[in-house]
């Protein structure tokens, strides 16, 4: 070869499209931020249960950075999905796509009550929810009564997620809001119901009544249980509970009654989200737990 005949480098052969890859971290962002909206959960709370700081995690949602895979696994775990859910689309028919276009219309309030119906009504899903009964309300429902009797006929376990979150922080309820306030009992209250939904396949759970003001919380347990809102009228709640010894609701407040009526009227569009509701004003408690043992296991 002669000596001044110019020698062509070979090039490189490019096995990395950025453009790909860019529009692959856009759309795991768009699936990050789905699937949150799905669970209700805000972004700070993601970053609060996944310990990812919320800057990083409003980055990722837009695509402006590339996330470790211990990142997304921690995410992963936090809105309680796969990995794999994160990192590929699970489907591409058409009608699938038709479905998520329509779901895009609906306002939250909607969205929600259409993820609850299809939730409920497909899949094997509804059959492993129903093995987990948790029964919700104010308090003087009867709900531990009924819970621990329908847990004894059904010979599986009963658990009062408050009993659980007093073990958990080794203390009782009320130091527990001394100490850490209503967040800090939040916390503890959804801690203590993962813990419960990954512990028990089988189980009945009562819970306080005020858990469907969390929302993450309250559609954490709509997801994983079969839920009754056990209701009575304001005034055998109240006689409920002074007959069981506490006479704080009406120490020193002439308005009780009326302020039970208000909690009754601002949380009942939560607690008719629940897949039954027992209403036990005027009811025996045998013939009540009847009404809910065919409630909760219904002829094939």
């Amino acid at each position: 070869m002669n000596s001044t005949e110019r020698v062509d480098t070979p090039v490189p052969v490019r096995f990395v499209d950025e453009a790909v890859d860019a529009e692959f971290i856009q759309a795991l962002g768009v699936r990050v931020r789905e699937a949150r909206a799905r669970r209700g959960m805000s972004r700070k709370a993601l970053a609060l249960n996944s310990e990812v700081s919320e800057r990083y995690l409003a980055q990722v949602e837009s695509g402006e950075t590339n996330p470790s895979i211990m990142v997304l696994r921690h995410v992963a775990h936090a809105l309680g999905i796969s990995l794999i859910e994160l990192l590929e689309p699970q489907h591409s028919s058409p009608e699938y796509h038709l479905i998520s276009h329509f779901l895009e219309q609906l306002s939250p309030n909607r969205l929600e009550e259409a993820l609850l119906r299809l939730m409920r009504d497909f899949g094997h899903e509804d059959a492993a929810r129903r093995k987990r009964i948790a029964l919700v309300g104010l308090r003087g429902a009867g709900k531990s009564t009924l819970g621990r009797a329908l847990a004894g006929e059904l010979a599986v376990p009963f658990v009062e997620l408050n009993g659980a979150i007093e073990a958990e922080a080794g203390m009782s309820l009320n130091e527990v809001f001394s100490l850490y306030g209503q967040p800090g009992f939040r916390r503890l209250e959804r801690r203590c119901l993962d813990k419960f939904i990954t512990e028990h396949e089988n189980a009945v759970i009562t819970v306080g009544g005020g858990i469907v003001s969390e929302a993450e919380t309250f559609n954490l347990l709509l997801m994983n249980c079969y839920t009754v809102w056990v209701k009575a009228s304001p005034e055998e709640h109240m006689s409920r509970v002074v007959a069981q010894g506490d006479f704080r609701p009406m120490e020193g407040n002439s308005e009780a009654m009326e302020d039970m009526r208000r909690i009754l009227v601002a949380r009942e569009p939560l607690y008719s989200k629940a897949d039954f509701i027992l209403d036990t004003t005027g009811c025996l408690p045998e013939v009540c737990l009847r009404k809910l043992r065919q409630a909760v296991t219904p002829n094939p």
